[in-house]
């Protein structure tokens, strides 16, 4: 990919996911724009700063920073970094952002964001879904703690794209990621890629917020590990169900691959330690009704998701 065939990126939602890959595209010479909110100030002023455990300390300033998509460039591609249960009031920023013919990739967890955003964009948008294998979070406004990994799975979802031009599209978003030194790769079925990401997310997020603890103290407990079992066999006969078969081996890898991790909190435990609601919607509330809808149960993931909407409703009104 040559400087002069890079494309425009848009940021929407500056957080520890689109913080972290937008300052690795930027600083790898793309024309890059965030979009921010709450912290527009703190970036416009300090910049954003990275501590990677793998990058190293990395600082992006000036940064081309904005508070309104009005007053942003249209951009080729637009990097969805926010939470999906702002997806559907981000749609006019989204729209005022992109391009004619944009990409609008999703770097979001759970099932079936794709699904319930894509009736509320254009025709001429391209939806994209990007699954994001990272240990990251914010740690304060404009800074970015990253402990491991980076990888980025994308799949092309929907719109005014030929089988062919599907293909180019993600291969082209593949090679975005990987100019910046990011790990990339295009996924051949979305869907199942989402539901892969669901055997981690689902144990992991929820039992951080629940026993308030992070992946270490989760996986050196004898009960807590067995737990976390069960709930990724329950994700993968949710998957199997509704027609994805994933590998008999893959929790088993999740779980060894989770040991040789360094201690992490994921994400929905700093959403809970911020009284931020919880992201219950995507990650257990859709996995749950393709399940039920396919007839297959999934009790710990239900008795868990109840539990979360205590603590979420308890932590959100006080």
């Amino acid at each position: 990919m040559s400087t002069t065939q890079r494309p425009r990126i848009g940021i929407i939602g500056t957080g520890a996911i689109g913080g972290f890959y937008g300052l690795m595209l930027a600083r790898a010479g793309f024309d890059v724009h965030f979009l921010l909110r709450s912290e527009y100030s703190a970036v416009a002023t300090n910049g954003l700063q990275l501590n990677s455990a793998v990058h190293g300390p990395l600082a992006l300033h000036p940064v081309q920073a904005y508070k309104n998509a009005e007053d942003m460039p249209r951009c080729d591609w637009l990097l969805v970094g926010a939470k999906t249960s702002s997806n559907a009031s981000l749609v006019p920023a989204i729209t005022r952002a992109a391009a004619d013919g944009a990409k609008v990739l999703l770097l979001q967890n759970g099932l079936a964001v794709e699904d319930e955003l894509r009736p509320l964009l254009p025709a001429n948008l391209h939806l994209l879904g990007g699954l994001c294998l990272i240990c990251v979070h914010r740690a304060a406004a404009g800074v970015i703690e990253h402990q491991a990994l980076g990888t980025v799975n994308i799949g092309y979802h929907s719109g005014p794209a030929t089988a062919e031009e599907r293909q180019q599209i993600t291969a082209d978003g593949a090679a975005m990621f990987n100019v910046a030194g990011v790990d990339a790769m295009a996924a051949t079925e979305l869907a199942e890629a989402r539901w892969k990401k669901l055997v981690w997310n689902v144990p992991y997020n929820g039992l951080s917020v629940l026993l308030n603890a992070g992946t270490t103290a989760l996986m050196g407990d004898l009960n807590s590990r067995a737990l976390i079992a069960s709930i990724m066999g329950e994700v993968v006969a949710g998957a199997a169900a509704c027609g994805y078969q994933i590998p008999a081996d893959f929790a088993a890898k999740m779980l060894k691959a989770t040991e040789r991790m360094p201690d992490y909190l994921p994400s929905m435990y700093h959403d809970h330690k911020h009284r931020r609601p919880l992201e219950l919607h995507a990650i257990y509330a859709a996995p749950l009704a393709a399940a039920t809808a396919a007839g297959c149960s999934m009790p710990r993931i239900e008795a868990l998701y109840q539990a979360l909407q205590f603590i979420d409703q308890r932590n959100t009104q006080n």
